[in-house]
C-alpha cells in the first residue's frame, strides 16, 4: 500500500464535499432499497433457490418485525410470560383501535419455555401510531429494567447452541454491544444459582463500545462477568490460581466468536447498507475474522464448544473462514450439527460449494483461475473444498438463514466441538514469579525509550481494582449490621479508588476476583463485580454508613441476618411501589399490622423487604428497602417500580404515559397562549386607539376654549 500524502485524513474528501451547515446524510424512507451488484453477486453465488429469489428479495427490502427475550429468574420470567399473554395483549395490542395492523404476536417455537416472542408490528409502527403507545411504553420501561431484551430473532441463536451451565468459563470474543454476553449471563445464572461457578468474559476491541457492554450487562447484575478491552485475534493467555498455589493457563470451555462482518444480513434494519454494499468488504474482512476463529479455537478446551456466527450472507465471511480453519487444523476441530435443538426453525444448510468474486464481480471457481491482478486481494482459503473432499468438512451442518424463511434477519451460525490441540504449545507457557518480574521490568526500564515494549494504554484510564483486606476498617460495621454469616467472603468486595471515603462497594465471585489480581497486569480490564453496598451518610445510619443496593442483594441475600429482613405482605408492597415520591414515604401506622410488628423494635436503616406468594413455584422477590424514623420505603428506581407492578397485578395506568396526547395538549397549550397573547394586543390597540380619540377630542375642547391670538 502507498504511502498516503501528508495530511491525508481518512474520510477527508467525502466531508470536504458538504457545505458548512449542510446535512447530507440520507432519510431511511428515502434510500433506495436495491443494488445491481448486490443482486448480481448473490445471484451468481446461488444464496437461494432461483424459484425463491423474489421471495427474498421481497423480504430483506422491507422493515424487520419487533421481537423481544424475558430474561430474569425462573419465578419472574414465568410471571412474565403470564403477564405477555395476558395483560399484555389486553393492554397493548387487542384495544380496539388497531384493526388496520397485523397485531400477530407468538412465542418462538425453538426457544425454550416461551421465553422469547415476535410480534409483526415493525419498530417504526410502534413508534409513530398512538394506537400502540402502551405498547412502546412497556417495551421501553421494560428493557430498561431488564426484564426484556429488545434483540432480533437470529441474533438469540448463538448463545442458545452454545449450550452454557453455571459451571462453564465463558469467554465472549467480540462481545459489544452486548445482547449476547446478557444472554450468556442468563444461561449461567439458569439454576438461579446466585453465584455460581463459572464466569463470563466480554471483550472487545472498540474502548468505546466496551462501556455500551457495560451498561448493557449491568442490567442483569451478575457478580460473574468481566468486561476487558483487547484485540480478539491476539488476545493474551490468561492465567488462574489453583487450590494448591500453582498457576494454569485458562481454557475456556464455551466460546462464543461473533466476528466483525459486512452486515448485509441486516439490510432489514439497517437500509443505508445498500448505498454501501461492495464485494470489497468480504474479502477483506476474510482474513480478520480467521484470525479471530482461530485465536478462540486456541483458547477452547478440549471436549468444549465454539460458536462461529455472524449476520452476513457472504460464503467468503462464512463456510470459507469454517472451511480455512478446518483445512488447517488437521482435525483438531469438527462442526456439530445442533439443529435437532431447534424445532421449528427454518433454515438452510451450509453451502459446500461457492464461486469467488472480485470487487469488480469477476468470478472465479478455483485459485488457478483467478487473474493476476487480484491474487493479493483473493486468497486460495477463500474456495470451497474439492468435490472429493466436501464429505470430509461436512460443512452442510453449518446454519443459514434467510429473511423469507421465518421473517427475521439473515444469519449464519456454525457450532464447532475441539477434539485435540491445535498445536503442541497451545497450553506449554511459563509462569514468573515475583522475583523474575521485577528483574524483567527493571531491564526493560534501563533501555532506551525507542527499545522499550509498547505498553498498551488505549482509550480512558480505568480506576484501579481494589479488593478488601480481612482487616478492612469499614467491613467489622458491614458485618455486625446486616448480620452476616461468618462464610461470606469479604475478600471478594472491591473498591474503585485507593485513598478517600469508599462511596461504592461491589461483589465478585472467587473466580472472577482470582482472575483479575492474576491478568490485570497484561489484560485492560474496563468493568467487573456488581454494586453490593453504597455509602449512605444518613443521621440514623450511625451504626453503619452503607445501605444495601437491589443490584447486589441476590448476591448476598442467603448471608443476611434475620435481623434486618421484613415480609411485607401483597397489598403493602403494591403501596410503597405506588409511591413515587421519596420525600412522602408511606408512614408505617398506614401499613398492616403484620408489617408495623417488624419495624417496631428494628433500628433506622437499610432493610430487605421479602414477598412470597403461595405455592411451590410462586413469585419470590427480594428488594432493598429503607425504615426511616416514622416511615417506610422501597430503595429502587422507577422502572423496577412499574415491573414489580405489573407482577403484582397493580395500577400502572399513572405511569402510562401517553406522548402523542402530550404533545397535542402542548400544541394546544400554545396556541391558546398565542391566540391570548393575540387578544391582549387587540384589545391593547384597541385601547391605544380609543385613547388617541379621547386625547384628540380633549385637544380641540382645549384648543376651542383658547382665546385667538390677533
Amino acid at each position: 500500500m502507498g504511502k498516503r500524502k501528508a495530511g491525508f485524513r481518512k474520510g477527508r474528501a467525502s466531508r470536504a464535499k458538504a457545505q458548512p451547515g449542510e446535512d447530507n446524510r440520507i432519510p431511511y424512507q428515502d434510500i433506495v432499497k436495491g443494488n445491481e451488484k448486490f443482486e448480481q453477486y448473490y445471484k451468481t453465488v446461488g444464496i437461494c433457490k432461483e424459484s425463491e429469489w423474489d421471495e427474498f428479495m421481497q423480504s430483506i427490502k422491507s422493515d424487520l418485525p419487533t421481537t423481544f427475550r424475558i430474561t430474569g429468574s425462573k419465578s419472574v420470567a414465568k410471571k412474565m410470560v403470564e403477564v405477555v399473554k395476558g395483560q399484555f395483549l389486553k393492554d397493548c395490542l387487542n384495544n380496539g383501535h388497531t384493526n388496520e395492523f397485523d397485531t400477530t404476536i407468538y412465542p418462538l417455537p425453538w426457544y425454550p419455555d416461551n421465553l422469547a416472542w415476535q410480534m409483526n408490528l415493525t419498530k417504526k409502527e410502534i413508534r409513530r401510531e398512538e394506537a400502540f403507545y402502551k405498547l412502546h411504553n412497556f417495551l421501553i420501561m421494560e428493557t430498561e429494567n431488564g426484564t426484556i431484551s429488545r434483540q432480533e430473532t437470529v441474533s438469540m441463536l448463538p448463545p442458545l447452541v452454545l449450550d452454557v451451565k453455571p459451571h462453564h468459563t465463558v469467554l465472549d470474543m467480540c462481545a459489544a454491544p452486548g445482547s449476547k454476553t446478557a444472554q450468556l449471563l442468563e444461561m449461567l445464572h439458569g439454576e438461579d444459582d446466585a453465584i455460581p461457578s463459572g464466569y463470563v468474559i466480554a471483550n472487545d476491541v472498540d474502548n468505546k463500545r466496551c462501556y455500551m457492554l457495560v451498561h448493557q450487562a449491568k442490567r442483569l447484575n451478575s457478580p460473574c462477568l468481566a468486561v476487558i478491552n483487547h484485540d480478539s485475534a491476539i488476545l493474551p493467555n490468561l492465567t488462574c490460581s489453583m487450590p494448591n498455589g500453582s498457576m494454569e493457563q485458562v481454557q475456556f470451555d464455551r466460546i462464543l466468536c461473533d466476528v466483525p462482518c459486512s452486515g448485509d444480513g441486516t439490510l432489514r434494519k439497517n437500509p443505508d447498507i445498500w448505498m454501501k454494499w461492495t464485494q470489497a468488504n468480504a474479502i477483506n474482512l476474510h482474513g480478520v475474522q480467521s484470525r479471530i476463529f482461530r485465536r478462540g479455537c486456541e483458547l477452547l478446551k478440549v471436549g468444549g464448544r465454539l460458536v462461529y456466527s455472524t449476520c452476513s450472507l457472504n460464503p467468503l465471511e462464512n463456510e470459507a473462514v469454517i472451511h480455512r480453519l478446518l483445512s488447517e487444523t488437521d482435525g483438531a476441530m469438527r462442526l456439530v450439527d445442533v439443529t435437532s435443538t431447534l424445532p421449528g426453525l427454518n433454515y438452510s444448510p451450509g453451502m459446500e460449494s461457492w464461486v469467488v468474486g472480485s470487487r469488480n464481480l469477476e468470478f472465479y471457481k478455483t485459485w488457478e483461475e483467478v487473474d493476476e491482478n487480484w491474487r493479493t486481494t483473493i486468497r486460495p482459503q477463500m474456495f470451497p473444498p474439492k468435490p472429493e473432499d466436501r464429505a470430509k468438512y461436512e460443512l452442510n451442518k453449518c446454519i443459514r438463514i434467510l429473511p423469507h424463511q421465518q421473517n427475521t434477519g439473515a444469519f449464519f451460525v456454525a457450532v464447532l466441538e475441539k477434539l485435540k490441540p491445535i498445536s503442541p504449545k497451545e497450553k506449554s507457557f511459563k509462569i514468573m514469579n515475583a522475583e523474575e518480574e521485577r528483574l524483567k521490568k527493571e531491564k526493560e526500564d534501563r533501555l532506551p525509550e525507542n527499545q522499550r515494549k509498547r505498553r498498551r494504554r488505549d482509550g480512558y484510564r480505568e480506576d484501579p481494582f481494589v479488593f478488601f483486606k480481612e482487616d478492612e476498617d469499614v467491613w467489622p460495621d458491614i458485618k455486625s449490621f446486616y448480620e452476616l454469616s461468618d462464610d461470606f467472603d469479604c475478600k471478594n468486595l472491591l473498591v474503585r479508588c485507593t485513598v478517600g471515603k469508599k462511596k461504592n462497594i461491589y461483589l465478585t465471585s472467587s473466580a472472577m476476583r482470582d482472575l483479575v489480581i492474576q491478568n490485570q497486569g497484561t489484560i485492560k480490564f474496563i468493568n467487573t463485580g456488581v454494586k453490593l453496598f453504597v455509602r449512605s451518610d444518613n443521621r440514623n445510619m450511625k451504626k453503619c454508613p452503607f445501605r444495601i443496593a437491589n443490584d447486589g442483594l441476590e448476591s448476598i441475600f442467603n448471608s443476611i441476618g434475620p435481623g434486618r429482613r421484613v415480609t411485607i405482605p401483597k397489598d403493602d408492597l403494591i403501596t410503597l411501589l405506588m409511591n413515587d415520591t421519596p420525600d412522602q414515604a408511606p408512614l408505617i401506622e398506614s401499613l398492616s399490622e403484620v408489617v408495623q410488628a417488624q419495624l417496631k423494635d428494628l433500628a433506622a436503616g437499610s432493610c430487605v423487604l421479602i414477598y412470597k406468594e403461595e405455592g411451590e413455584d410462586g413469585l419470590v422477590l427480594h428488594l432493598s428497602g429503607w425504615r426511616g424514623t416514622t416511615t417506610l420505603r422501597v430503595y429502587m428506581a422507577h422502572c423496577n417500580s412499574v415491573h414489580l407492578l405489573r407482577l403484582l397485578g397493580g395500577d400502572v395506568s399513572k405511569f402510562d404515559i401517553n406522548k402523542f396526547q402530550k404533545a397535542k395538549d402542548e400544541v394546544a397549550k400554545k396556541l391558546a397562549e398565542e391566540e391570548k397573547a393575540s387578544d391582549e394586543a387587540e384589545t391593547g390597540e384597541e385601547e391605544k386607539a380609543s385613547d388617541e380619540v379621547e386625547t384628540k377630542t380633549e385637544e380641540n375642547v382645549e384648543n376651542k376654549d383658547q382665546p385667538q391670538a390677533n
